[in-house]
């Protein structure tokens, strides 16, 4: 894991913005799994202020979602649908053939992570990941547990997800979501981890550790071979 700090976050959300200038470069039909959330907003605002120089880019880039709130409507402003369309897709201009998503309120959720799942092998290989860390060291939904998940499955919960920004004021908190499991994570070809936010003290501490863990999912990042772990030095 290359670990990287920087002054504020704007620099290191330009720093994660010029790693995937470069690997499209390299790859124009490159495929992202994109997470949501404040860590990853200052990056998708980096990109898009870079398509407006350089539209070519990002003709054949395509999104992949990272996961979703369960029984969340796509146009509410708390799921990572509506999230990804104003921070990435319509700033991007990348059309639906482009983007592969969980359909954020499906009758069968277990179905739709099998949907999705099916289509990423299809697809082939994500080359590059952006994640965030949760306070409790989720990565995507996949929260601390004795056992974690390989591929797309449903996730449970936790009380620390549940009391993320983007679902925090509902009256009625999402109990479970969907989300790629560890395997798809980790099959990526480079991993960009975004570390920022005030309550993560604990959790980066335990990271530096190495010491790998189901109960602290983002631990298993240290068994990657090119992660790249940008941090904000105080926050």
């Amino acid at each position: 894991m290359n670990n990287q700090f920087f002054e504020d976050y704007e620099a290191m959300s330009a720093h994660a913005g010029h790693i995937v200038l470069s690997e499209l470069k390299r790859k124009e039909n490159l495929r992202i799994c994109a997470a949501t959330g404040n860590s990853p907003t200052g990056t998708y605002e980096f990109l898009a202020r870079q398509y407006l120089n350089r539209p070519e880019l990002f003709k054949k880039l395509h999104i992949v979602k990272l996961d979703e709130w369960g029984g969340l409507p796509d146009t509410h402003p708390g799921s990572c649908e509506y999230y990804l369309q104003e921070h990435l897709l319509s700033p991007l201009h990348i059309p639906n053939d482009r983007y592969t998503g969980f359909i954020t309120n499906p009758q069968n959720a277990s179905k739709e992570c099998k949907r999705i799942q099916q289509k990423i092998e299809n697809d082939g290989l994500i080359d590059l990941c952006i994640l965030g860390l949760g306070k409790n060291g989720h990565i995507g939904f996949n929260e601390p547990d004795h056992h974690l998940q390989p591929f797309c499955h449903v996730a449970q919960l936790s009380e620390a997800s549940q009391r993320h920004g983007m679902v925090k004021d509902l009256d009625i908190k999402p109990s479970f979501g969907m989300t790629l499991g560890m395997q798809n994570i980790l099959s990526a070809k480079r991993i960009i981890l975004l570390i920022y936010g005030t309550g993560k003290e604990e959790v980066r501490s335990k990271l530096k550790k190495k010491n790998i863990t189901t109960q602290l999912p983002a631990t298993f990042l240290w068994l990657h071979p090119k992660v790249d772990c940008l941090q904000v030095k105080s926050t």
